[in-house]
Formats: C-alpha cells, sequence, structure tokens
C-alpha cells in the first residue's frame, strides 16, 4: 500500500508541477508552448480550467501525503524485535562465589612465657 501512495506521490507532484508552469504569469511559463488552444477549454481560454486543475490536484496531493505520512509512520512503529519468538528458559544454577574475598584472620598475639 505504501508502495502504491508513493508512486502516486511522484506522478502528482510532476502533474502539479506541469499545470503550475502552463498557467499564464508575467513570464508566461510554459503555456507558451502551448499554442493557441483557448478555443478548446471555452471563451476565458485555459486560465479558468488550469485553476480549477491545479486547486484539485494540489488537494489530492495533500491528502496523499497525509495518507503516506500516516502509513509510513503506522509501519515504523513496529519493531523486529516485537516479532521474535523467544523461548523462556530458567538459567543453570550458577556457583555463588562471595564478591569480596574473606578478611584474613588477624595474628595472634606472641605467646610470652609468664615467669
Amino acid at each position: 500500500m505504501i508502495t502504491i501512495l508513493f508512486v502516486a506521490q511522484i506522478v502528482l507532484a510532476v502533474i502539479l508541477t506541469i499545470l503550475v508552469l502552463l498557467q499564464k504569469s508575467s513570464s508566461i511559463g510554459l503555456g507558451a508552448y502551448s499554442g493557441s488552444n483557448e478555443s478548446v477549454f471555452g471563451a476565458k481560454g485555459p486560465a479558468g480550467f488550469l485553476v480549477k486543475a491545479t486547486f484539485t490536484v494540489g488537494l489530492i496531493f495533500i491528502f496523499n501525503t497525509i495518507a503516506l505520512g500516516y502509513m509510513y509512520n503506522k509501519s515504523y512503529n513496529k519493531s523486529v524485535v516485537d516479532e521474535i519468538k523467544t523461548e523462556k528458559k530458567t538459567p543453570a544454577a550458577v556457583p555463588q562465589t562471595p564478591a569480596v574475598p574473606a578478611a584474613p584472620a588477624a595474628p595472634a598475639a606472641p605467646q610470652t612465657p609468664a615467669g
């Protein structure tokens, strides 16, 4: 599903870029290459059609971006570690060794002869 949304995102980005570049502006953009096909779109020319098409494709692009972000985030909240099946084994008895060695016994006092 993510792959389909990602491919649609790329296609929508290309279409949206072309629609924006086809619109008339102060420098005309790519609209100069479209020829004089203004009669195809009606009396106002392609301006109204291109604005509506750009708006529609822009909305679809935004909704696709939100859906793609949601799906992408949802799939990355899963961890591979969550899917690993582990068997709980009790560890073997480990001999207990004292952490601190016992202090040596104090030397006995020398015996002095009583006398």
